[in-house]
């Protein structure tokens, strides 16, 4: 009993240690979105149209989108017109309540396959967090006891060979790579079949980080992904997109371009820390129907956490 109790002691501990520098990362966009939005609310005796354009304002300094916004402020004009929506508490209530629907409607989680290996494909832009990424996983898998393989399918970049069998080799995990120039699509087949002919449970393909923008790298990424249904059928059974929260409305035009050629299956948000812009994710969510995975708050392997919608908005709105 001790042991279990300790247990779940640190479990909390480690949840509540998590909240806390989530709150910190998203400090900036909380200070524009819940700041603002206490500062037009603080001292107003009714909810009217002037108090609806300057709540307007602050969501779109946020970035949380023009459309979104439109569609959060719709809904409050309903609520204020019915008058259900009358106090304070009750705006700020509605503003929460419809972050999480929006994050909340697109939402699913990671299952196993009938037939193991999981394969997951992770893609995205240089400097996004993409490899890093995929070590956590690997590293957060392993610990519960997945059996895990890693594919170092960004064979542009020496250094990005060298990252992932770092990874590798820290987790003490397989990783199945070639030489820096290598097809990435013979790769990606070799590590499926490797995942297959060892009995592995999750398979994660790295891919060179790509410029949304570049047809032809693109293309090749279309390719990478058509060879490994070829390795096993039906897969890559996730596709997943690594974002950084920094670059704020960027973010929406690489996921439209990667989700429209690859059909994405998930996000995955890196770097939420002082600079993000966190309220960008409830405009990709909205827009493309695309679920937040796992959301990244630092350089240790449990600041990369499966995302939590309603703690994502706490963190937003409390001081």
């Amino acid at each position: 009993m001790t042991d279990l109790a300790d247990e779940t002691k640190t479990s909390a501990e480690k949840k509540n240690g998590f909240f806390s520098r989530l709150k910190m990362g998203l400090a900036k966009t909380r200070d524009t979105l819940a700041g603002g939005i206490d500062n037009i609310l603080r001292g107003k005796a009714k909810v009217g149209p002037e108090l609806l354009d300057e709540l307007e304002e602050v969501m779109l300094s946020a970035d949380v989108g023009a459309s979104t916004t439109g569609g959060i402020l719709d809904e409050l004009k309903k609520g204020v017109g019915q008058n259900r929506i009358r106090t304070r508490e009750e705006v700020i209530e509605h503003l929460k309540e419809s972050l999480v629907r929006i994050l909340d409607e697109p939402r699913k989680e990671l299952k196993m396959p009938a037939q193991p290996p999981l394969v997951l494909l992770v893609i995205g832009v240089n400097g996004s967090g993409k490899t890093t990424t995929i070590g956590k996983l690997a590293q957060k898998w392993k610990a519960q006891g997945k059996r895990v393989m890693l594919g170092a399918g960004d064979t542009f970049r020496a250094a990005a060979i060298e990252q992932l069998r770092t990874w590798a080799d820290r987790i003490g995990i397989p990783c199945i790579q070639q030489k820096s120039g290598a097809d990435p699509s013979a790769v990606a087949y070799d590590a499926v079949q490797a995942g297959r002919a060892r009995d592995m449970d999750i398979v994660i393909i790295d891919t060179a980080g790509r410029l949304q923008t570049n047809s032809n790298l693109m293309e090749e990424l279309k390719k990478v992904k058509r060879v490994i249904g070829k390795a096993l059928p039906g897969a890559p059974h996730e596709t997943l997109l690594v974002l950084d929260a920094s670059i704020g409305q960027n973010s929406v035009s690489q996921a439209r371009l990667f989700h429209e050629a690859l059909a994405i299956d998930g996000l995955v948000m890196t770097k939420l820390d002082g600079t993000s812009k966190g309220g960008i994710l409830f405009h990709i969510t909205r827009e493309l129907k695309l679920p937040v995975l796992f959301i990244g708050i630092g350089e240790k392997v449990e600041d990369l956490q499966e995302f939590d919608s309603r703690e994502f908005v706490r963190a937003l709105f409390e001081k």
